[in-house]
């Protein structure tokens, strides 16, 4: 499959009828098929630190607030604690976080990044770069498709 530029889409900045069911005017279609676009552009990447995409996910949220809570992290990410806990026990066999039940409350365990899990924060430095470049967009493509994404997933959980 061969990615289409928006200069290539015949489409590209007409709005959708009404009602619609071709596949293009689908938003859902758009972001399924960014989404696999960009995970599958991280494959490579994220191979060579021996993480998947959600694993790295978990280690960038702990990279910038090591000592989480599991209920913080699934927050974060929007990912419930069933989702959460073969992602934590492969990162924990890994060697590149430990968890510890917080001795103010039994019932919450806390993350924390090994030396080999902090030490992998300066291996996974090149990603967002390499990444920004691969997507093409200038800084202000960036923010503004982040705003967007931001704003869609508000308005739709906001309906939940």
């Amino acid at each position: 499959m061969t990615a289409r530029s928006a200069q290539d889409d015949p489409h590209a900045g007409v709005a959708a009828a009404p009602g619609s069911l071709l596949l293009d005017d689908q938003l859902c279609f758009a972001l399924y098929a960014a989404s696999r676009a960009v995970t599958a552009r991280y494959r490579p990447l994220l191979d060579e630190l021996g993480l998947t995409y959600p694993q790295y996910l978990v280690m960038l949220v702990l990279w910038d607030r090591d000592g989480s809570t599991v209920s913080d992290l699934g927050k974060a990410l929007q990912l419930e604690s069933s989702t959460l806990s073969p992602l934590l026990k492969r990162l924990e066999a890994a060697g590149l976080l430990r968890r510890e039940r917080r001795p103010d409350d039994e019932r919450s365990v806390a993350l924390y990044l090994t030396d080999a899990g902090a030490a992998l924060r300066e291996r996974a430095a090149a990603v967002p770069t390499s990444m920004g470049d691969a997507m093409g967009l200038t800084a202000e493509e960036d923010a503004t498709a982040k705003r967007l994404l931001r704003l869609l997933t508000a308005h739709v959980a906001q309906d939940r």
